[in-house]
């Protein structure tokens, strides 16, 4: 059953790129963001929101009973520290795979994005006790072994974010999508901007001068070369020829290593079963 899927993952990339080449350059579709061009091979392999946010709270559950167990009873879910850290903040390198696609964030935001709809996330709960504090990195230690539980981390654990990596370097040497990129560079500098290599070097443009939270300046600069790069995009269907490429170099990919993301699915099943026993259990 899962090597037809893989099967069908190449076909439907073969499909997607003839249905472009026949189609000329007038898009059959707006595509606004990344889920708007349909579901990729990996998918089902990836960690998601969802996961992400159901971990966390099974994390929260499972360092409070570890604390309550080392006789700190009434631990909050959501700590602060005892005194504010020093706070890094990760940089975002794209806003979606392909890129800006919306032209209404495009035009507004430019390469970044609305702060209000994306305040920094800061724990609610009330400080650490000095006491709780040196036992709260043990408890999270412990939480993290619970739900890895059964699972190999150096091997199988999201192994497939692992390998996307050397998808990416594969699906970024294609012809096909080269040959877009170039047709998507001449599109901008036909308009008046800087002729950028790919969209990703667009979003990257050190003038756009990210700040720690890796939103932008939002200049008119920006926001002007934003909307160039997204109607290039559309007019020359350049984001469909992007995720045809990478479905197919995806499909290949788990067709090699077949064994590996099988082990992979396994891994991740078995964190979601840790994850809802914990929630089971604790609430």
């Amino acid at each position: 059953m899962a090597r037809r899927g893989w099967r069908l993952g190449v076909t439907a990339g073969v499909a997607m790129l003839a249905a472009i080449c026949a189609s000329g350059a007038e898009p059959l579709e707006v595509i606004r963001t990344a889920s708007d061009l349909g579901p990729l091979p990996a998918d089902r392999f990836d960690f998601t929101p969802r996961d992400y946010q159901r971990s966390q709270r099974a994390s929260a559950l499972l360092v409070r009973q570890c604390m309550a167990d080392r006789g700190h009873p009434d631990f909050p879910l959501d700590p602060r520290y005892p005194r504010d850290p020093m706070v890094a903040t990760a940089i975002t390198v794209v806003g979606t795979e392909y890129g800006v696609l919306d032209p209404d964030t495009a035009r507004r935001w430019g390469y970044g994005w609305d702060p209000a709809k994306h305040p920094a996330s800061r724990p609610k709960g009330r400080r650490m006790t000095d006491a709780e504090y040196a036992d709260w990195p043990d408890c999270n230690a412990e939480a993290n072994r619970r739900l890895l539980r059964g699972i190999d981390v150096t091997r199988d654990w999201l192994y497939a974010s692992r390998q996307a990596i050397e998808v990416d370097k594969a699906v970024r040497h294609d012809p096909r999508l080269r040959a877009a990129w170039d047709v998507w560079s001449d599109c901008v500098a036909a308009q008046g901007f800087t002729r950028y290599p790919d969209p990703v070097a667009a979003y990257r443009d050190r003038d756009w001068k990210r700040g720690g939270d890796g939103n932008t300046r939002h200049t008119q600069r920006e926001r002007a070369t934003a909307v160039a790069d997204v109607t290039c995009k559309r007019r020359n269907r350049t984001a469909e020829v992007w995720h045809a490429v990478l479905a197919q170099k995806q499909a290949a990919d788990m067709a090699r290593h077949r064994d590996r993301y099988t082990a992979g699915l396994k891994a991740l099943r078995t964190y979601r079963a840790n994850i809802d026993k914990a929630l089971r259990k604790l609430g």
